[in-house]
């Protein structure tokens, strides 16, 4: 092992102690039965099934808009994920095998991880490749329907989780608001992103114990908060051998000393007003969001930061989606990290293995475009 591996090595276990701090005692991974959900729970300001969204009005002409999750934004991500490449079969649904489980990862009332999985009957039992998918913030896993419909026509074994207090880990529409809140106040969860990469960790001990799946082709992706799961996953789990992050790698340290950080604060605003107002501050700024990060994602403006982890993905093939204009993820803090990522691959002899696409004048938003390239991504580096 040379010293880089020893470096990544290092790092992923330092991650790992943050994670099995507020995750002990471990419980033994078991697989409960599960049944379809038919009425998923979608939180925030999007109380709405992927089949009532309609198209949209045209966008408001406000300079500078933040984007929300609204009725366009709903609209357009169901439009992408509908595009997905897609083999016509005409008997689709009689040979589509649907799987709901639950998986412990953990005590408590978040330690059921529910688990659903689209695949196609096959004659002759087979290794096939599998991709995880990972849901944006207030939606699920059903929500991600589409993209696991198109995966499973072309040969994959498809996954989707909700991840912590989304879907059937959520009581009501501000089950995550109310969990990032307790967070702050208690610092016994991280909600916003650790929590559920340790159940991604806990997802991988049940594939790679699968006999369908090929256990060196797993591939993993996700749309912002998805995104973020998938990066910090795959940072640390080597047994994602793929990934593609959509709209979520960001630099959270170049945020706060640049002043880019309310975009991204925003999108979680009750928590942050939570600690303004324990903290005694007229207004949200950088000392608010900064201690708020130190207490429910320890060392994710420090050593967990992008720029330390997306590079120790190498060199496993990494495909970065972002939008040019993404308030979310300012393509301007990237510079550091891009570079790093790139001398990675450099280095480890496989600068193919690494792909940036930065698609112009997109905002926040999964596209069409995005879909296909992470499509044609996978394809290329899981069917080989």
């Amino acid at each position: 092992m040379d010293h880089v591996e020893s470096a990544a090595e290092l790092l992923r276990f330092h991650f790992m102690q943050v994670l099995r701090s507020r995750h002990s005692p471990e419980v033994p991974l078991e697989v409960l039965p599960a049944k379809p959900v038919l009425e998923p729970l979608y939180q925030g300001t999007a109380p709405v099934k992927p089949s009532e969204v309609m198209e949209p009005s045209p966008k408001p002409d406000i300079p500078n808009l933040i984007e929300v999750f609204n009725e366009e934004h709903l609209y357009l991500t169901v439009q992408a994920m509908e595009s997905c490449p897609k083999v016509d079969i005409p008997n689709f649904k009689e040979i589509l095998i649907e799987e709901n489980f639950y998986l412990t990862t953990k005590e408590g009332d978040q330690g059921l991880l529910p688990v659903l999985i689209l695949s196609m009957k096959e004659d002759k039992p087979s290794k096939r490749p599998a991709v995880v998918f990972l849901h944006s913030t207030y939606t699920c896993k059903e929500w991600l329907r589409p993209l696991l419909e198109a995966y499973a026509s072309r040969g994959y074994i498809a996954i989707a989780i909700d991840s912590r207090y989304h879907g059937e880990r959520a009581k009501n529409s501000t089950t995550y608001e109310d969990a990032l809140v307790s967070s702050w106040k208690r610092g016994d969860t991280m909600p916003f992103i650790y929590d559920t990469v340790w159940d991604l960790v806990k997802l991988a001990d049940y594939l790679t114990k699968r006999d369908d799946i090929d256990h060196s082709r797993i591939g993993i992706t996700g749309e912002s908060l998805g995104g973020m799961h998938a990066w910090f996953a795959a940072f640390l789990d080597t047994r994602y051998s793929v990934v593609t992050p959509i709209i979520a790698v960001q630099d959270f340290r170049w945020a706060l000393d640049t002043d880019q950080w309310h975009a991204r604060v925003y999108s979680i605003k009750p928590l942050f007003e939570e600690a303004r107002i324990d903290l005694g501050k007229d207004a949200i700024d950088k000392e608010v969001v900064e201690k708020v990060w130190d207490r429910i994602a320890p060392g994710l403006t420090s050593k967990f930061d992008s720029v330390h982890t997306v590079p120790r993905i190498a060199p496993r093939p990494l495909l970065i989606l972002n939008g040019e204009i993404d308030p979310r993820c300012p393509i301007k803090g990237l510079h550091d990290t891009i570079s790093r990522t790139q001398q990675a691959f450099e280095y480890a002899q496989c600068s193919d293995n690494f792909k940036l696409i930065i698609q112009p004048g997109i905002g926040h938003q999964m596209t069409d475009a995005m879909v296909k390239e992470a499509s044609d991504w996978f394809d290329k580096f899981l069917k080989q």
